[in-house]
């Protein structure tokens, strides 16, 4: 019986301690927020792709909305991120960052979804970085984000029911990519695809390589981006000066092996295709979308000075305006930004000033008119030129019917001896201008100490193309060519090609050519301006890839040879007074990796003893003179 009692007693003990530490717990099982006073629903869904795998996915409905479109962004960049939760009850605040359109979106009472693409934060799957197709040889799975996009698009048709079952995609960068895989199978429902600064070929000019030469500073995103699903592994260095710590790597290669990389299944396909061979051809958007029919329409979006893809959007146009018979279905818009900042604050971008907010003015008079012409019910007409581009130098938005324009025609300007450049070719026999390369001391691609990870500041990454370039052309390794002073606007509208005529007493060399924009020595308003030297267009060949650029080969020494590659496109008028420039150099580190001088069979794998000083010869006079055609247009 006095067992029983204390049996009892001690259960009744313990079940009151129970029940106290519950009581003082002060945290809840699961927070509830009363919405009621959002201007917007929150749902969260966890959409089943053909595969099984499901994907992560935002939905933000406007309160009240009724037959409203949706806006797709697909990104491996946290849809819950992008979608900020925690901000805010009004829907503007909560979508108040990376590839959102704030105003156009919210003023067009758009349903807005972000998703997180397979293998990455929410969702599930295996990650690879922008996936071939699927079922090829460097795919052999059976998705991949065409077919992602498409079970996306039709289960938000079926379970949306605010919506009007139309459905626009757009995206900048790596989500640029996205809206255009989402085109080589589309979905009925999807009525526009906006890729902005996509990323379309990684090999021949937008993230990973420029014309074989590899941009070696995108390494800490590969190992962050393709390490882990939310991006914890982070990248470290403990050298604040971005030249001194790829000096100290040696190689990409070999830095890459020190840091880790080898870990990352990305990484080593890299290194294992340092040419343009079938891994790169088979994925570049461009080659992918010529094959297929154009049966959605597109707006293409690019920037004048992008860091990251300024290549891509271009080559997107030429693939796909000759297939648009009506003239109606793809448009392209060019604004003098960085890479992404049509969707920010465009009045300026470094220290060059617009007199307006182009970005602004362009998601007004251009993005806003496209989405809803192809999105509401009541489609509103579309009176938008098929190419709208911003002009530098006079600053003004115009509309034209093609690009390039027809009345740009091709112009030679020539490297002339003395430093001079001119419209007239020089008589007589060849002459050259010479310079010596030094692996070892680089030239810098903008003024150190080089440290641009962020977009925060200029200073940082974004704005590094609209740099003066008085502190390269003040090196002995860098050749300047300049015309006398404008009398005249000569007005440069498309891309510029280099045919440079070029000897190295080395087995392999970089050509590094600059068309530059020299201020007068006084800018009345804007003193920062005088003497300034922004680049126009510039970019990088590797010479290996003279003959092919699927095949490495080494440079006969002491022969001039021709190297003809295209600069990124320009809308820019050189004003009177001004001075048109073009630089010639053998190196632009650390933004890209340095080229040995010596031919090793892959440069990710040069060894110190590789690297070696050369002697670079410009071709400057005689029927072999460098030059650079430029589409001048009246």
């Amino acid at each position: 019986m006095r067992t029983g009692l204390i049996v009892a007693g001690l259960c009744a003990l313990l079940s009151a301690s129970a029940l106290a530490a519950s009581d003082y717990n002060e945290s809840p099982k699961k927070v509830v927020r009363p919405e009621s006073s959002f201007d917007y629903v929150r749902r969260v869904e966890e959409i089943p792709m053909r595969d099984g795998v499901t994907l992560h996915t935002v939905i933000l409905i406007p309160k009240g909305a009724s037959r409203a479109p949706m806006l797709l962004t697909r990104t491996p960049y946290n849809a819950e991120e992008q979608t900020g939760y925690a901000q805010s009850g009004h829907m503007g605040l909560v979508i108040d960052g990376y590839d959102n359109a704030v105003d156009t979106i919210i003023e067009g009472g758009y349903i807005r979804v972000v998703q997180d693409v397979r293998g990455k934060y929410g969702s599930k799957g295996i990650y690879m970085m922008n996936p071939p197709l699927a079922g090829t040889k460097y795919n052999p799975t059976k998705t991949d984000d065409s077919t992602d996009a498409y079970d996306t698009i039709d289960w938000l048709v079926k379970h949306v029911k605010e919506s009007n079952g139309k459905v626009g995609i757009l995206g900048i960068s790596y989500d640029g990519f996205l809206p255009l895989m989402a085109l080589v199978n589309p979905h009925p429902a999807l009525k526009i695809s906006v890729p902005m600064n996509p990323m379309v070929d990684g090999w021949r000019g937008d993230d990973w390589f420029h014309n074989g030469a590899f941009r070696q500073q995108g390494m800490p995103y590969i190992y962050e981006q393709d390490g882990t699903a939310d991006n914890s592994a982070k990248w470290w260095q403990s050298v604040q000066d971005d030249y001194d710590f790829y000096m100290r790597g040696v190689s990409a290669g070999a830095l890459g092996e020190e840091h880790g990389l080898t870990q990352m299944g990305f990484w080593n396909k890299i290194v294992a295709h340092p040419a343009y061979d079938d891994f790169w051809q088979s994925q570049a958007m461009d080659k992918v979308l010529a094959d297929r029919p154009l049966t959605v329409p597109v707006l293409l979006v690019g920037s004048l000075w992008d860091a990251e893809d300024i290549y891509g959007y271009m080559a997107m146009w030429k693939a796909l305006k000759p297939k648009d018979t009506s003239g109606d279905m793809v448009r392209m818009s060019i604004g003098p930004w960085y890479h992404g900042q049509g969707i920010e604050e465009g009045s300026s971008l470094g220290a060059v000033k617009f007199g307006m907010d182009t970005a602004k003015w362009w998601r007004r008079h251009v993005l806003a008119p496209v989405l809803a012409h192809y999105l509401k019910d009541e489609a509103p007409p579309l009176n938008i030129a098929p190419v709208t581009a911003f002009e530098t130098g006079t600053n003004e938005w115009r509309n034209f019917q093609s690009w390039p324009v027809t009345e740009a025609k091709p112009t030679p300007i020539y490297l002339k001896p003395g430093g001079a450049l001119g419209f007239e070719p020089t008589p007589g026999a060849a002459a050259t201008v010479d310079y010596v390369s030094d692996p070892m001391k680089p030239v810098p691609f903008r003024a150190r100490p080089i440290k641009t990870s962020g977009y925060d500041t200029c200073a940082q990454w974004a704005c590094w193309l609209t740099d003066d370039q008085r502190e390269a052309s003040g090196r002995t390794d860098v050749i300047s060519f300049t015309t006398d002073v404008l009398t005249q606007p000569v007005t440069v509208r498309g891309q510029p090609v280099v045919h440079l005529t070029a000897a190295t007493t080395g087995s392999d060399a970089d050509w590094v050519v600059k068309l530059i924009d020299v201020y007068p020595d006084q800018v009345p308003g804007d003193h920062a301006m005088g003497g300034y030297q922004l680049a126009v267009a510039m970019d990088i060949f590797r010479g290996r890839y003279r003959e092919s650029l699927s095949e490495a080969k080494p440079i006969a020494a002491g022969t001039p040879l021709p190297y003809s590659f295209e600069l990124p496109t320009a809308d820019h008028v050189f004003l009177p007074g001004h001075r048109i420039m073009v630089q010639v150099q053998s190196s632009w580190f650390p933004l890209y990796d340095r080229n040995p001088q010596t031919f090793v069979p892959n440069i990710f794998f040069a060894k110190p003893g590789d690297f070696r000083k050369a002697t670079q010869s410009i071709t400057v006079a005689g029927p072999e003179q460098s030059r650079i055609d430029l589409p001048i247009a009246p």
